[in-house]
């Protein structure tokens, strides 16, 4: 046998008894499991395009012709992605446009507008035959499907409606935040104010017109300057094992914006005791306080309207118009429900949805978590007008929900 043979068995030996001895070692202290670095809060691959199947569902000359707010639950209560497959989606507006469109596409008289409308859609595709709206007649006049009846409304008070869920702990009954709004008939391009915050209650599986409703008064802000303090109701996320959620704790956190800068509050309370506000908490930036004054808000630039959806990888897309009105649809992404969330990330331009006209904006940007596929966000943003009574009849059908889809790439 020469050297060289030699080594090499002598080298091949010393690696085998290497090995026999790290495995060894390994059966009595097992290697920690390798840590992964957190995902980016700040960036996050993309793509968007238009859901035009879903705008044309909204685009209709008789009856219901347009609405703003929108927003979508099941009515069995599962709010994780695509739960409508199979289910029936309740979708509800605030302020809604009942008329007729003429074939040269404009307004013929005798149209009005009622304060808040809903539609039930079958199934999960924008299919025009599946979808019905719904508000009530009295007298043979169209009338508002909500109208605020506690003891802390005031005169000449209607509602605009906030997000809602179907809470599975209390009989599958459908809780809704309503606003309550008065005119203030000054001249302003926002003629109006925010009065208070209620909660409207329609039994589980109760059809339109919700005779049964209940409605409650929400305390925290009776009393004081809506502007300053806020109000909640802007989004909810239903972060239960019976509402589907990937990550459950038990809780529905339901947000609230507060302030010029719509700073975005938190509050979670578990469904169950949804009616009881002792039992609602708060987060003050560290942790969860009874004490409102405590609250801390967690991020800003968002829009008074918004909507919450886990994405696969495990962080929290929080969809929003930004800066209010601004022309992107905004995003930001998020640890856990309550962040800490990063930086804006522009989704979508709205501007050629606005180009007719200069008195034209876009607001309230959503995500539609029922109707949207697990990576796949469905979006939803509204289009109004600073001169609205006057646009309405020229453009018609410019006061109703527009779609876009964005895709997580993986």
């Amino acid at each position: 046998m020469n050297q060289t043979s030699k080594h090499n068995i002598i080298a091949a030996s010393a690696f085998t008894f290497a090995c026999l001895l790290m495995a060894g070692c390994n059966n009595s202290a097992p290697a920690q499991a390798e840590t992964k670095e957190p995902l980016s809060l700040d960036s996050v691959s993309f793509t968007t395009e238009e859901a035009p199947e879903w705008s044309r569902l909204f685009k209709r000359t008789l009856g219901w012709f347009g609405g703003d707010g929108i927003f979508a639950v099941t009515r069995d209560g599962r709010e994780n992605a695509n739960a409508s497959a199979g289910s029936e989606t309740i979708i509800w507006f605030s302020d809604t446009m009942l008329g007729e469109i003429g074939p040269d596409g404009k307004l013929k008289p005798g149209y009005e507008m009622i304060h808040n409308s809903i539609a039930v859609l079958k199934g999960n595709e924008p299919d025009s035959n599946r979808i019905n709206f719904y508000w009530p007649k009295e007298g043979g006049k169209n009338k508002s499907l909500f109208t605020p009846k506690t003891a802390a409304t005031g005169v000449d008070e209607y509602y605009w409606m906030g997000d809602g869920f179907v809470n599975q702990a209390k009989n599958n009954d459908l809780y809704i935040f309503g606003y309550r709004i008065k005119d203030t008939h000054d001249g302003s391009p926002f003629p109006f104010k925010e009065m208070g915050n209620t909660l409207v209650v329609l039994p589980g599986n109760s059809q339109p017109p919700f005779a049964n409703q209940r409605q409650i008064d929400i305390p925290f802000f009776l009393g004081k300057a809506v502007d300053s303090t806020g109000t909640f109701g802007a989004g909810i996320l239903v972060n239960t094992k019976e509402a589907g959620a990937a990550d459950p704790d038990g809780f529905v956190y339901i947000y609230g914006i507060r302030g010029q800068q719509k700073e975005l509050m938190v509050a979670r309370v578990e469904p169950a005791f949804i009616e009881d506000f002792s039992k609602w908490t708060f987060y003050d930036g560290a942790g969860w306080t009874t004490d409102l004054p405590k609250i801390r808000t967690v991020t800003d630039k968002l829009s008074n309207e918004l909507g919450v959806m886990q994405l696969k990888d495990g962080r929290y897309a929080l969809v929003f118009q930004e800066e209010g009105l601004g022309k992107f649809v905004g995003l930001r992404l998020g640890s856990s429900p309550v962040g800490p969330f990063g930086k804006v990330i522009r989704l979508f331009d709205c501007s050629a949805s606005v180009a007719d006209d200069k008195d034209f904006f876009p607001y309230n940007a959503k995500v539609h978590t029922v109707l949207s596929q697990p990576n796949e966000l469905l979006i939803s943003y509204n289009v109004n007008s600073f001169d609205f009574f006057n646009d309405v009849k020229e453009h018609p059908q410019l006061y109703r929900p527009r779609f876009v889809k964005v895709k997580i790439n993986e």
